[in-house]
Formats: C-alpha cells, sequence, structure tokens
C-alpha cells in the first residue's frame, strides 16, 4: 500500500461494511454499532484486560470479552473494517519492555490510532497528526516501563491485515501468532538517535503514577 508523506486515505467506498468477512452476525451487528473510532475504542477499553501468552482473533476477544494490548488492536482493526476503513496496524518497538501495536485510522488526511493498554496514555489518538511519525512520537513520553525508563524506539510502516485475509485472522480459532510475526517483519524507523535516547532522563513520579491510573496487576 503505497504512502505519500506518511498518510493514507480512508476508503473511499463504505461497501466494506456490508461484507461479514466470515463473523458471525451477531458479531457483526457488534461491531457495525461502533460506527466511529472513539466508539470503538470505548468498546475495547471496556475488554477485561488479560495477561496471557496468546493471540487471540477478533472473533474469540468478542466471544470472550477480554484480551491485552495486540487482541485489542485487532478488534478495534476490525471494527474499522467492518465500517469502511482498511484493517491497518502499526507496531511501536521498545526497549526493556514490550512492544505496543495501535490500530490506525485516517480522517481528512490525518491520522488517529485506537490501542488497548495497561498504561492510561497508550490507548486512544484523536486524529490530528499528519504523519505517522508525529503520531508514533505522540506516545513517547507516556511509553515508559516500571523503572521509569522511557523505552519506545521505533515505529513500523502501516500493515493491511487484508493481506493476511486467507489465514483467517479475524475469525480463527487457534491463536494468530501470524498476525505479531508480520508485524515484526514490517520495515521499522527509529524515534529516537542511539546517542539521545542512552541520556534520557527517567520519568519523574507524578507522570508515572499518572500513567498507572487503572493499572491491573498480574
Amino acid at each position: 500500500m503505497p504512502l505519500k508523506g506518511g498518510r493514507l486515505p480512508k476508503s473511499g467506498s463504505r461497501r466494506l461494511g456490508l461484507d461479514s468477512f466470515g463473523l458471525s452476525p451477531e458479531h457483526v451487528r457488534t461491531l457495525r454499532a461502533l460506527k466511529t473510532p472513539a466508539r470503538i475504542q470505548r468498546f475495547v477499553d471496556a475488554l477485561e484486560y488479560q495477561y496471557a501468552n496468546t493471540a487471540r482473533s477478533p472473533q474469540r476477544v468478542l466471544r470472550e470479552r477480554k484480551g491485552h494490548c495486540l487482541e485489542g488492536a485487532l478488534v478495534a482493526a476490525a471494527a474499522l473494517r467492518i465500517n469502511g476503513y482498511p484493517p491497518l496496524l502499526m507496531d511501536l518497538e521498545a526497549v526493556h519492555d514490550d512492544d505496543h501495536v495501535v490500530a490506525l485510522y485516517c480522517e481528512r488526511g490525518l491520522w488517529g490510532g485506537i490501542a488497548k493498554s495497561n498504561f492510561a496514555g497508550l490507548r486512544f489518538r484523536a486524529p490530528v497528526y499528519r504523519t505517522l511519525r508525529e503520531l508514533a512520537l505522540s506516545y513517547f513520553e507516556q511509553y515508559y516501563n516500571l523503572r521509569g525508563e522511557r523505552t519506545l524506539r521505533a515505529y513500523s510502516r502501516p500493515v493491511n491485515l487484508a493481506r493476511l485475509d486467507r489465514r483467517h485472522w479475524m475469525t480463527a480459532e487457534e491463536d494468530v501468532w501470524f498476525v505479531p510475526e508480520f508485524l515484526i517483519a514490517a520495515r521499522h524507523y527509529p524515534l529516537v538517535p542511539g546517542k539521545v535516547a542512552r541520556a534520557l532522563p527517567r520519568v519523574d513520579r507524578r507522570s508515572f503514577e499518572a500513567g498507572m491510573h487503572g493499572w491491573v496487576k498480574h
């Protein structure tokens, strides 16, 4: 999918929303009711956060109503697709920390993001970012580990999950580990020069505690 200046227009047709993509009628109705990215984010937030070594498909997450970062992004991508957007994900790559996955959408040529996270500041982004780099950088200050180290280092190009339709990423009953593998293999772009990264101060206590609001323990 070609990019120009880091931008991608939203799908020009809503006909995508008329296809179930193999989802059950009940799950299609659930996703179709989430007509805006903000509604999708609220739905993703309401899922029970669960630490688990899983990669559930959107259909499984819709059935079980629980999930983590990757699974929340997959459900968001499915909901965006049902409502006429391309199912795009972006990987945020970290050091001494977990990666983070964001579902992407574009409104009027500007990027936004939908995500599930145990950190308060790593979730929704309104569509105000001109490039994916700008969007990725918006997560930088809130992206830290339990030692207070700022850990975000790179972001991936958009990954269109439509390329994985043959593997049934939306409906598979087995874990869809091929999705994170696809994300990891995508081209990544550095956000911070190495010398700068090594000199970064730790997050101050107030900011650290604010980002931990609503934290779900293991």
